[in-house]
C-alpha cells in the first residue's frame, strides 16, 4: 500500500525530531544555547540579529550565527561586521532548515568555546515552524508594515514561540499600525508569551532580546507556547483557530 502524503511528512518530521533531541543534548553538554529565529522576509531580521551580536561581543560574551538564504552570503557578510564568527548556510532551494544541516555545522565549524548560537532561519514563517532545531529558544519576529492580523494568518509559526519581537517601530504611525490589536492576536495563539517592540534603527529592543536569550541559557524559565517547538509532544488546540502539530 502506498503511503499517504501526511504519512511521508509525519515521517520526515519525526526523523528530523530525533535529530533535534540529540542534537540539543548535546549542545546542553558543550554549554550552548540555540536561539532559532523566524521571520517573513524584510522584517528588519538580520539586521536586529545583527545588533545583537555586536552588543555581545561589546559585552565579551561569545556568540556566533549561521544565516540561511536560498542564495547568496549577503546576510553572512552583514552580521560578521559584528565582530561574532558567522557562517552562511546555503539551501539550494529548500524554504527552511533542518536539524540535520546545523548539526554538520556545528560538529564542523562552531567555535569551543560559544555560549549562543544564533540561527538565522530563511525568511518564511510556514515550512520552518515545523521543523525543530534543537533550540533553547524560538524567537519569530514580525515588522509593523506586514499588518497586526499576522498571527492569525501563520499560528503555527507565533503559537510555538518562546519570544516575539516586534520590529521596525518606529514605522508604526506611517503604517497605520494597530498594536493593541496586534497584541491581542499574539495572546489569543500564544497565551502568556512576551512580546519585545524593537527599533534597530536607533537600538531599541536590542539589550531586552539579548537579556533573555541570556537568561534561558543560564536556565531560567522559559515561556512554554502551545505549539512547543520540542520533539514529540503533541499540541493543545487554540480556542476558534485550526492549527496543526510539530511533529
Amino acid at each position: 500500500m502506498c503511503e499517504s502524503m501526511e504519512d511521508v511528512t509525519q515521517a520526515v518530521l519525526a526523523k528530523n525530531d530525533g535529530l533535534a533531541a540529540g542534537l540539543r543534548e548535546e549542545l546542553a553538554r558543550r554549554g550552548v544555547a540555540v536561539v532559532n529565529l523566524l521571520s517573513s522576509p524584510g522584517s528588519g531580521k538580520t539586521e536586529l540579529l545583527g545588533r545583537v551580536l555586536g552588543l555581545a561581543v561589546e559585552r565579551g560574551i561569545p556568540v556566533a550565527a549561521l544565516t540561511a538564504d536560498l542564495a547568496t552570503e549577503n546576510d553572512a557578510q552583514r552580521l560578521a561586521r559584528s565582530g561574532a564568527p558567522v557562517k552562511q548556510l546555503l539551501t539550494d532551494g529548500l524554504c527552511h532548515l533542518e536539524a540535520r544541516q546545523l548539526s554538520g555545522h556545528v560538529q564542523d565549524w562552531l567555535p569551543g568555546n560559544t555560549a549562543v548560537l544564533f540561527v538565522e532561519n530563511v525568511g518564511n514563517l510556514v515550512c520552518p515552524a515545523s521543523y525543530d532545531l534543537g533550540e533553547s529558544l524560538r524567537i519569530v519576529l514580525m515588522a509593523v508594515t506586514e499588518g497586526e492580523d499576522k498571527p492569525l494568518k501563520y499560528p503555527t509559526a507565533f503559537g510555538s514561540a518562546h519570544l516575539v519581537v516586534l520590529t521596525k517601530t518606529d514605522l508604526a504611525e506611517a503604517a497605520g499600525f494597530d498594536e493593541a490589536a496586534f497584541l491581542a492576536h499574539v495572546q489569543r495563539v500564544n497565551p502568556g508569551v512576551e512580546v519585545v517592540r524593537s527599533c534597530a534603527r536607533d537600538g531599541d529592543g536590542v539589550s531586552t532580546v539579548l537579556q533573555r536569550v541570556l537568561a534561558a541559557r543560564d536556565g531560567a524559565p522559559v515561556h512554554r507556547p502551545p505549539l512547543a517547538p520540542h520533539p514529540h509532544q503533541h499540541v493543545r488546540k487554540v480556542p476558534g483557530l485550526t492549527v496543526g502539530r510539530l511533529s
